[in-house]
């Protein structure tokens, strides 16, 4: 009874932030699991209904009644709004969308604070409300008590609504087959914008409602946004009833869970969200792991290890003798095997953008060539994202989780004396593969959006760690003061920003061309096939899994590098250097270069870290708009990135769609708890990607 007593007001606390957390993730779970939509703005339809009805109350029940209208109709004409935006993405995938909506929350959140003030806003309810009631012998709030009330009449109206009504058969026909939905004289597009605009109105109410419980304030919508997410995974898409149970077991571990073991607690939700996530695809077949009846000739992959090994003949294709061009007649058989004009031609911007680079510290200020070893450092990572996201078909939001491994070891050997650079940057890449290496198996089984959840529920799994683990990583307050990186054995520390970068750069070097290199391999090539043709490769006896954690792995060190690099540059390190918006850049810069182009990938995190840091200088406090717009117009001006306007229409280097296992529609592999999506195929022909793997003639591409 004593227990009882010590954690009754804890326990009912969670039931009133749990039943807060399923009225926003029924609006999440209605726009993901019906209209098909990944909206990472979902936080910010909460936060506009939040500072509408905390402005507009005054202590009155009209104050409430008229803040809660404006704040639900808000909200409701955002998700209109949404609808539209998301509209011309509807082939394009989850990816897009993610990045489009993330981009929209940036620029949101940033009209927000300039209208409503970055300050938190006070919320006065009714004075009835606004009182304290006996409840087993303990003083609790009023409104919670009556908050509780509301939410539980509204998942009861909510699902009446949706297995009752001939408006709720209309949304489950939407999800489950809008083409017969079409044919009995409704219009799919009518119900989709319905539904998000419906999605927006919960969460804007949720946010007038919730606003005494979580008032508005800088990093509500994220909070909101992060918990919500993990509802949802938890309770699945098919039952407002299992988001109901799953919302209100988030809330007892958010508040219950803080009294009782308050040292897991920040472990739990995502370490849960990820098991939960695993254990689906660990239930359903992997994409491409039929067992169907062997293929009764080589495949596609099978042909093109017999080409390397030399057993098959390859294509014939035109060629041209060196000793036969102008100016070549009895040139040295050497000669004859230097690199032909199509190879140079191919290696032409790398060799400018190096060019570039090195000029820079003699053409900038100290200011801006610190920003530039910055966006070297960011490079790395979006070239690590490329690996997995362009090559081996596993979009992340996960990848700061290696690259916080790699920069807090950094910091640390610092600090512990180990302060040479090439020794710093052998162990963060070893440490940040081994990390790699332990959470490789519960990613690559995975496909398409499942792969998103999971990486992202192990960045945010890593966040907890680095904000818990205080005597390694600082906490909150990060680390600064370690000593300065020697670049040789014998020199002196580096502290000049000239010097820095230059270190940064040859690093950067020696790691891209690694890079490329085994991209460019047989390896390389594997990979590709593996994304491309997953099916045709297992039945043709390759480890597809073991290829997958190999890149993993190798990804993971190369993301380990740039956190090195990045704590060299910087000098000091802080949780939000290894947050989820560092996660969100780097996928960005790889959608602005071409998701399989490397140059690509180290031009968006150069364009990315000007325009937070450089641009957004000239016009302070608006760099989340400014990096809401680049969100944005990146996704619709630049659907294939960089690359894309090179290649013309052929693909160029980004791809026709979204990367392979990122497409699907809601019910089918790869929304949040299922196995994943059918892999397909993209025709890149960038200059810093493999060509892809040659199809017998006669048979489409897979």
């Amino acid at each position: 009874m004593e227990l009882l007593d010590a954690h009754l007001v804890p326990a009912v606390d969670g039931v009133a932030f749990g039943l807060l957390l399923f009225v926003v993730a029924a609006g999440l779970s209605l726009a993901f699991g019906t209209a098909g939509v990944l909206n990472l703005s979902h936080g910010m339809l909460y936060a506009i209904g939040a500072y509408t009805g905390a402005e507009l109350s005054d202590g009155t029940w009209g104050g409430l009644a008229l803040g809660l209208a404006a704040g639900t109709a808000a909200a409701c004409v955002a998700g209109a709004g949404l609808s539209a935006a998301t509209a011309p993405l509807a082939r394009r995938g989850h990816l897009a969308q993610a990045l489009l909506t993330f981009g929209l929350a940036l620029i949101g959140g940033d009209l927000l604070i300039q209208f409503f003030g970055a300050d938190e806003l006070p919320v006065r309810v009714p004075e009835v409300l606004d009182s304290s009631v006996t409840l087993l012998g303990h003083r609790y709030p009023a409104y919670r008590l009556c908050f509780i009330v509301m939410a539980v009449l509204l998942a009861a109206f909510g699902t009446w609504v949706l297995t009752r009504t001939r408006m709720g058969a209309a949304v489950r026909a939407a999800a489950d087959d809008p083409q017969m939905l079409a044919a009995t004289g409704h219009s799919p597009r009518a119900v989709h914008t319905g539904v998000l605009a419906a999605a927006g109105a919960l969460a804007g109410a949720a946010g007038v409602l919730g606003a005494p419980i979580i008032g508005p304030g800088p990093g509500t919508s994220e909070n909101v946004l992060m918990l919500s997410l993990v509802v949802v995974v938890l309770g699945g898409l098919r039952s407002l009833w299992a988001t109901f149970a799953a919302a209100v077991a988030v809330g007892e571990v958010q508040t219950l869970g803080v009294s009782v073991a308050p040292e897991l607690a920040p472990y739990l939700l995502f370490a849960a969200m990820a098991a939960v996530l695993v254990l689906r695809s660990r239930f359903a077949e992997p994409a491409g792991a039929g067992h169907g009846s062997e293929p009764s000739g080589p495949g596609p992959v099978a042909r093109l290890r017999g080409r390397l090994a030399g057993r098959l003949p390859g294509p014939k294709r035109p060629s041209v003798r060196l000793d036969r061009l102008p100016g070549r007649k009895g040139s040295p058989e050497w000669v004859n095997r230097l690199p032909g004009r199509a190879a140079w031609w191919q290696a032409a911007p790398l060799l400018v953008l190096l060019g570039v680079l090195v000029a820079l510290p003699a053409l900038l200020d100290a200011y801006s060539i610190s920003l530039a070893g910055s966006a070297l450092a960011l490079g790395l990572l979006a070239v690590s994202v490329t690996v997995l996201t362009g090559y081996a078909g596993l979009p992340t939001l996960g990848q700061t989780a290696p690259f916080a491994v790699g920069a807090y070891a950094t910091a640390n050997l610092a600090d512990a004396g180990w302060t040479m650079g090439p020794v710093q940057i052998v162990l963060s890449a070893l440490a940040a593969a081994v990390f790699a290496a332990v959470v490789g198996p519960a990613v690559i089984r995975a496909r398409g959006t499942t792969v998103l959840m999971i990486t992202l529920a192990i960045g945010e799994l890593t966040g907890a760690v680095v904000n818990q683990l205080k005597s390694v990583t600082g906490g909150a307050d990060g680390l600064v003061g370690f000593p300065a990186t020697q670049a040789l054995w014998g020199g002196e520390g580096m502290l000049e920003e000239s010097e820095l970068y230059n270190y940064a750069l040859a690093v950067a070097v020696v790691a891209v061309a690694l890079t490329l290199l085994v991209l460019r391999s047989p390896a390389g090539k594997l990979l590709t096939g593996t994304r491309g043709a997953e099916a045709r490769m297992r039945a043709s006896g390759h480890p597809v899994g073991r290829y997958l954690l190999v890149a993993h792995i190798c990804a993971g060190a190369l993301a380990g590098v740039g956190g090195s690099l990045m704590v060299t540059v910087q000098q000091y390190l802080s949780p939000a250097d290894v947050g989820f918006e560092i996660a969100a850049f780097a996928l960005l810069a790889v959608v602005i270069g071409g998701t399989t182009s490397v140059i690509g990938a180290l031009l968006g995190a150069g364009l990315i870290v000007a325009t937070r840091d450089w641009v957004a200088g000239s016009w302070p406090g608006h760099g989340p708009l400014l990096l809401g717009v680049l969100f944005v117009a990146t996704v619709y001006v630049l659907p294939r990135g960089l690359a894309g306007l090179r290649g013309g229409g052929s693909g160029g280097g980004g791809q026709s769609g979204p990367p392979s296992g990122t497409t699907g529609a809601p019910g089918t592999p790869g929304a949040p708890g299922t196995s994943g999506e059918p892999k397909t195929s993209d025709a890149p022909d960038v200059q810093d990607q493999p060509p892809p793997a040659p199809t017998p003639a006669g048979k489409a591409s897979p």
